[in-house]
């Protein structure tokens, strides 16, 4: 049975105080209870401080990215060695600000994507549509290929790892945020896609999460809709009191 998750993407925001308070502040609020897996992902220079720091709560510390080697001469990376050594078990691939700003291509998010899944690992992977690919009527299209080529081909017990997150590019930190319909009318395409790859009970189980302005006066609205398992969270996830109303 697929689960509901909460995830939030801290992205470069955050210096180790901040880092140690925004925690504080989570822990402060978790006695209410969830009924769904928090996630947080800090700057990667302070994940080990915010592994520590929650070891004894229900939020689980993820990264926003990793490296495809595994070592080596990759000045400035970050291998999943490295990730699992301070306690890491679930890692970022494929953010569209990865996509965008640093080029990285589908071919590549598949070679970290493996990386990832062969040392164990549980990977969000992102896709998402451009506004001007929505507009022209290619978003379908667009989160197909991005599936295919970064996820097709693994096993489907390695697919039991990946967690899918759809951020459609035009709803992040915009402010815009795509209708309850529009993020299930994508999600449901996606499940489906899944299952003509994987087999309907791997789809079934595959939690697909919406990220795109998730805040808490449109999460219950989202969250309801039935292929929509949780959210990734941006701006939202950087005030504590925010993140635990969505979640």
């Amino acid at each position: 049975m697929r689960k509901n998750i909460v995830a939030g993407n801290w992205k470069m925001n955050c210096d180790l105080p901040q880092t140690r308070s925004l925690i504080i502040d989570l822990k402060k609020g978790l006695e209410k209870g969830f009924n769904c897996e928090l996630m947080i992902a800090p700057s990667h220079p302070f994940l080990y401080q915010a592994f520590n720091s929650t070891s004894d709560t229900i939020i689980e510390v993820v990264a926003q990215n990793v490296c495809e080697a595994q070592k080596g001469a990759y000045t400035g990376e970050v291998s999943v060695d490295m990730l699992d050594s301070v306690g890491i078990k679930t890692i970022i691939i494929g953010h569209s600000e990865r996509r965008d700003i640093y080029g990285e291509t589908d071919e590549l998010l598949a070679a970290k994507t493996k990386t990832a899944l062969e040392k164990g690992m549980r990977v969000i992977f992102c896709c998402g549509e451009h506004l001007e690919q929505r507009q022209a009527g290619k978003h379908f299209e667009t989160v197909t290929q991005q599936i295919e080529k970064g996820l097709f081909g693994f096993t489907t017990e390695q697919m039991e790892r990946v967690i899918v997150a759809y951020e459609p590019v035009w709803a992040i930190g915009t402010g815009e945020t795509a209708s309850p319909e529009q993020a299930q009318e994508m999600h449901a395409h996606l499940r489906s896609f899944i299952a003509s790859k994987f087999g309907e009970e791997t789809a079934n189980n595959t939690s697909i999460l919406y990220g795109g302005s998730v805040k808490p006066s449109n999460a219950a609205e989202i969250f309801a809709k039935p292929d929509v398992d949780g959210g990734l969270v941006g701006g939202a996830s950087l005030d504590a009191q925010s993140f635990l109303d969505i979640a």
